[in-house]
């Protein structure tokens, strides 16, 4: 391949002197010679050819001289070498030419054997750093190419993760359909088909997505009402919204907009962001959508009172399978804002967003008003299907349920429809409580102390690895056997999972038996844990490397035996002294021991006695009062029922 020669001087003689000296390399196509006279006559040429591999230049020139062109030539072609070529006279502009990037010069007059020298000598140093550069390129786009293979490696786990939601309502209701058809059949297929369309709807969303990236998505525009459109679509969401106590309105400044528009890619686009926007606020908050017209554009701006999304991540959020990394945004594919975008310009439009964490998100779409197309009557009616379909929650012939006696499972689940199987599944044998996240599941679970909780892995606020960590470090919880059930089925996941404490962890979609046999076998698991922590009572002292339930029932008995003898001591004393309510004392004392509060404290007077009994030389009587038993009848009767035995029998068998 020839080396392509730029050559600049205002002497025409150079140019022939050039192609007679070097003729046998231009006939042999190992040169190429192009010509300038001047500097500006020179950028115009390596603007326009990019192709060209040295510079050789006179200084001294008109218009533009050669230490501009060399100066000006750092903007264009950084990397392109220069070879001045100049008199004796200039070596103070030779100097800073070299000092302004040159790479070598030659005198006049030109010795022409150093002049190919030297051209040899700059190409080899120019191929070498054209190497480096393509070696940068090349690392650089591998960069990109791994980052872009681990974002799709990352989608697809993602969007296997989505699926595994509904398969689990779809398998869960085939199976109470096969169990109880009377009871079922009707609820389980409006759970069957409202899932198998979210299905549908995430396969269309990769199908959309590979129409995108190949250019063949089309736009089939439409003439109608917009904001009709809009309000129609808005009425889909409501019952979502209304659900978690959200302020959710369409304001507008236009009673209608008659303009063209694609109503598939606007149900698409503000599906996307209205359940995003419904998923990520918390409850009591507000999502305001306002439209307006101004200047030939049609603006429609979505603000929500969310958790918001760091400043650093904006940029990148409408990036293809790119996610969000915040604690209180999980789940999802990735894509979805991906396709907004993509939608939006689609349609001639434009999107941007602003946020701020913990005060909210706004996005802002503008779409240029235009009526060309044809009036389409059916549109509404046939969009529309697919959003009521997949957006309104289907009832259940289950509730919570408070039945005494029956251990109580606290459900920590953000979908409706999977909390209310997993509902189904248990009723009639335990009771049941149900929390929409995470943090409502550890507010919950502190207040409520449950005998179980099973949760979801992935949701808002808090997800439940978070939630099962507090709850295993806090001491009123800490006994509570934890079952996660989530869609990544990873041995990652379910080490992560594990390791914040949980008893258990299933993946979706879980065997119905399978999960019942658990709690089972958890629930046994705490029984056989009661006999354990019961003896505790007649320990003298604190155990060895304690657990946190050990702490619990020590510092219950040690602030009981310090007020031994104070028979009004009881359960208001002990719930200031160890810092918990009434209801929580109960709750995680019965779950440890099986007793109740009350029989709790006569269990440690009654022990307490027994020691005396067997240490002292204190008759009954004293010992029912050293133990807080103002009536030693009552007490010698009390303590028969207890162990079978009168006190003085008991102590003369000792």
């Amino acid at each position: 391949m020839a080396i392509k020669i730029l050559a600049v001087d205002d002497e025409p003689q150079f140019e022939r002197l050039l192609r007679q000296r070097f003729r046998r390399k231009l006939k042999a196509g190992d040169y190429e010679l192009l010509f300038a006279s001047q500097g500006k006559a020179a950028l115009s040429i390596l603007e326009a050819d990019e192709t060209i591999d040295l510079l050789m230049t006179d200084i001294n020139m008109p218009e533009m001289d050669g230490l501009t062109l060399i100066d000006e030539l750092k903007k264009i072609r950084p990397n392109l070498k220069t070879i001045v070529v100049s008199a004796y006279g200039d070596l103070m502009n030779i100097r800073k030419a070299m000092n302004l990037g040159a790479f070598d010069f030659v005198t006049k007059p030109i010795d022409f054997a150093d002049l190919e020298k030297t051209i040899e000598k700059t190409i080899e140093q120019s191929a070498l750093i054209r190497k480096g550069v393509q070696a940068v390129a090349l690392e650089e786009e591998n960069e990109y190419l791994s980052e872009i293979d681990a974002l799709k490696n990352q989608f697809f786990t993602n969007i296997s993760h989505e699926f595994r939601t509904p398969l689990t309502v779809i398998k869960g209701m085939v199976e109470q359909i096969e169990e109880d058809q009377d009871r079922w059949l009707k609820h389980g297929l409006q759970m069957i088909r409202k899932h198998s369309d979210h299905l549908l709807d995430l396969v269309n969303q990769v199908l959309d997505l590979r129409k995108l990236e190949a250019g063949k998505l089309p736009v089939n525009w439409v003439l109608g009402d917009i904001i009709a459109y809009l309000n129609y679509l808005l009425e889909s969401f409501k019952t979502l919204a209304e659900a978690k106590d959200i302020h959710f309105n369409l304001e507008h400044n236009v009673p209608e907009m008659e303009m063209d528009y694609d109503p598939e890619k606007i149900l698409r686009i503000f599906s996307n962001l209205w359940s995003n926007a419904i998923k990520f606020t918390p409850e009591g908050g507000q999502i305001i959508t306002k439209v307006h017209v101004l200047e030939g554009q049609l603006i429609i701006s979505l603000e929500d009172s969310g958790k918001g999304i760091p400043a650093d991540q904006l940029p990148d959020i409408f990036k293809r399978f790119y996610q969000v990394r915040n604690d209180a945004m999980t789940g999802g594919t990735g894509i979805g804002l991906a396709i907004v975008k993509e939608m939006v310009e689609l349609m001639g439009g434009q999107i941007e967003v602003s946020s701020q964490v913990d005060v909210g998100t706004k996005f802002t779409l503008n779409f240029p008003i235009h009526q060309e197309a044809e009036h389409a009557t059916d549109s509404l009616e046939a969009s529309l299907k697919e959003v009521d379909t997949n957006q309104n929650e289907v009832p259940l012939p289950f509730a919570e349920a408070n039945i005494p006696d029956l251990p109580q499972i606290l459900i920590v689940e953000d979908n409706t429809d999977v909390a209310n199987y997993i509902g189904s599944i248990l009723e009639g044998r335990y009771q049941i409580k149900r929390a929409v996240d995470g943090q409502a599941g550890l507010d919950d679970a502190l207040e409520q102390v449950p005998d179980l909780i099973i949760s979801d892995v992935m949701m808002p606020r808090m997800d439940g690895i978070e939630m099962c960590d507090l709850l295993k470090k806090d001491e009123r919880t800490s006994h509570i056997p934890i079952v996660l059930l989530t869609a990544k089925a990873d041995v990652s996941a379910r080490m992560e999972g594990l390791k914040s404490g949980a008893d258990q962890y299933l993946a979706k979609p879980f065997n119905k038996k399978e999960l019942l046999l658990r709690i089972e076998k958890l629930l046994e698991l705490r029984k056989q844990l009661q006999r354990h922590y019961l003896s505790l009572i007649e320990q003298p002292g604190p155990a060895e490397d304690p657990s946190p339930e050990h702490e619990f029932i020590a510092a219950i008995k040690q602030a009981i035996e310090a007020e031994l003898d104070n028979e009004s001591f009881g359960i208001p004393e002990i719930c200031r002294s160890i810092g918990v309510s009434r209801s929580q004392l109960h709750r995680k004392l019965k779950a440890l021991t099986g007793l109740s509060t009350s029989h709790f404290i006569r269990s440690v007077r009654l022990h307490k006695a027994k020691h005396f009994l067997a240490h002292t030389d204190l008759n009954i009587a004293q010992v029912a009062y050293e133990v807080g038993f103002k009536d030693p009848k009552y007490f010698s009767k009390t303590f028969a029922e207890v162990f079978g035995q009168a006190p003085s029998d008991w102590r003369k068998q000792r």
